[in-house]
């Protein structure tokens, strides 16, 4: 029996289709476009483009969406550009994390509202990769993910630079008076050599692989340096690929399953992905319906170690030595031994078939599973009185003698007050300090900022001291490295036990027993929390209020509440009167 569409079935047709008014007035409005009934009788295939003039990583994406049409056209669609909010990592302020939930609305009503059959996604800066995999999920026509691909590796003065990472490892050394200004400058002409995202293992990077390992991109697709003539060809297999989802109806909810997002959090735990991956993928199992939280990334941390030795992580290799290697593929192959076998790709086919047949060409860049470059995943959530719903630490980027550590808290109410104080000679502060942040969280930064990686304190950089236990409600770039908390849930804003920190407390974390605890009687603490005083609302109209009111805590994904799976009724299709 052909359970293929037929072309009564497409969904365009109830735009393009009828003999009413309103439907020659969709013909008719098409024709003024110069379009033809050639046009809307075949499958009509939306290309959401998040491009911009201020977004470095999406820089080729009018090159790539034309390749996209072209795959389209191949196969016997008909595609349609939609342009979307486009998330600039580095431009955007307070934080591309504040607007990731608004692309994920965006998106979803662009797909519901236009006369589209299936969709293209085009994306790969931070948050447009989960934001874009939400919207789509929530809207539920076949959908199909487009990365960006990272940038090529920096150089300067025959060194290789990572993005990010080298970024803030030579800002500690010009602190510490051990870099001059103009070779300062050289590296700001060195680090960024072409389009594409960050080509260290950052958010970005992580999250594009996370995507491939749901099965949303083609198999391979993740991997491609952007400037390398195969992601031209990726993007056209794209194109073409969406036009046959449509006809085999094959749409997110019957690839995003329980299965698909283990797969994608054992492939995070072993290339060493970003932290910020938690909070996008609880954000994107919450559209499809499914219960995944901190647990099941702390009990796949304990199994999946990391074998990507790729910066920040690893200590020498980038993305494009990643790509060489055999690429997120063979990431998969050498998982395989884990994976579910029902889990299937946009392909249509099961993750293992394309896994099956990948070739590693590398063992250092991708270490075999007995071999890895750290022996747990790359992600530990810890839990205690200071965290009560969970906090996450990258214990493979960080000095290993912090990975349990006691010490007296010195705290900075803001980013602001940190950042006034810690260049001060006089700061009293030492190596064996816990530096808290307060007031970063989701409703506290506003959005969640990238402030967890808090600098070293200026006096103990020229003492030599490269790395010291740091705890706040922030995150923290993929990109970056050390012994960071991160996360803290309950954040401070809302008057969690982080808001209650005042110095010289004490403070103990322990990795191996995945615990964080506020060293303070509990007699005491409830002192506190009766003299606690909300802060003022940061927004009082605006998209900012909206997100102070609807945003959740990091532990459930930053997600608006309104928009989880669950919260009501599915929205159907549009009326067309």
């Amino acid at each position: 029996m052909d359970k293929r569409k037929k072309l009564a079935d497409l969904r365009s047709r109830r735009w393009f289709g009828v003999d009413d008014l309103r439907a020659f007035g969709h013909r008719s409005r098409a024709r003024q476009m110069g379009y033809d009934k050639v046009d809307w009788d075949r499958p009509i295939i939306g290309i959401i483009n998040t491009w911009s003039d201020i977004n470095q990583c999406h820089a080729h994406f009018p090159d790539r969406v034309q390749w996209v049409k072209r795959g389209i056209l191949q196969a016997g669609g008909m595609p349609t550009e939609l342009p979307a909010l486009s998330l600039s990592e580095p431009f955007v302020k307070p934080t591309t994390m504040l607007y990731r939930n608004l692309l994920a609305i965006e998106c979803e009503e662009l797909i519901r509202s236009h006369p589209i059959d299936g969709v293209v996604l085009m994306g790969g800066c931070d948050k447009t990769t989960p934001g874009l995999i939400m919207g789509a999920t929530s809207a539920g026509l076949p959908a199909i993910f487009v990365p960006a691909g990272p940038m090529l590796r920096g150089h300067w003065r025959g060194q290789v630079l990572g993005s990010g990472s080298d970024n803030w490892k030579y800002w500690d050394e010009r602190r510490a008076g051990k870099i001059t200004e103009e070779e300062w400058s050289g590296m700001e002409g060195g680090i960024a050599r072409s389009y594409g995202h960050c080509m260290t293992m950052g958010t970005a990077s992580t999250m594009t692989a996370y995507a491939e390992a749901l099965g949303m991109t083609l198999p391979g697709a993740s991997s491609i340096p952007a400037a390398d003539s195969s992601h031209q060809r990726m993007a056209a297999a794209s194109g073409r690929r969406a036009v046959e989802m449509v006809w085999e109806d094959l749409t997110p909810n019957k690839i995003l399953t329980r299965e698909a997002f283990d797969h994608a959090t054992m492939v995070q735990m072993a290339i060493g992905g970003s932290t910020n991956a938690i909070i996008h993928a609880i954000a994107m199992a919450g559209r499809a319906g499914i219960s995944y939280g901190l647990d099941e990334f702390d009990a796949m941390s304990r199994r999946i170690p990391v074998i990507a030795n790729i910066r920040p992580s690893g200590s020498t290799y980038l993305m494009e030595d990643f790509f060489y290697a055999g690429g997120l593929r063979a990431i998969l192959k050498r998982l395989i031994p884990h994976f579910h076998a029902n889990a299937i790709t946009v392909t249509g086919r099961p993750i293992i078939e394309s896994s099956e047949t990948a070739a590693i060409y590398n063992e250092d860049v991708i270490r075999p599973l007995d071999q890895p470059i750290y022996a747990e995943g790359a992600t530990a959530v810890l839990r205690g009185n200071l965290a009560p719903n969970g906090c996450v630490m990258k214990p493979s980027a960080a000095e290993p003698r912090l990975l349990k550590h006691r010490g007296p808290a010195i705290v900075f109410e803001s980013y602001a007050e940190m950042k006034a104080q810690i260049d001060r000679d006089d700061l009293d502060v030492t190596p064996d300090h816990v530096m808290v942040l307060k007031n970063a969280g989701p409703l506290g930064g506003p959005g969640m900022p990238e402030w967890g990686m808090l600098p070293i304190p200026k006096k103990l950089i020229k003492a030599g001291i490269r790395d010291m236990l740091r705890i706040s409600d922030a995150r923290m770039s993929g990109t970056s490295y050390g012994a960071c908390v991160l996360h803290v849930s309950p954040e401070a804003y809302v008057g969690g036990t982080l808001a209650l920190v005042r110095n010289g407390d004490i403070i103990s974390v322990d990795v191996a027993r995945r615990t964080i605890a506020l060293e303070v009687p509990e007699e005491t603490l409830a002192q506190r929390r009766s003299e606690w005083k909300a802060p003022p609302p940061r927004y009082e109209r605006g998209f900012g209020w909206l997100a102070g009111r609807h945003m959740t805590q990091a532990h459930r994904g930053c997600d608006f509440d309104f928009l989880e799976t669950g919260f009501g009724a599915p929205v159907g299709e549009p009326a067309i009167y």
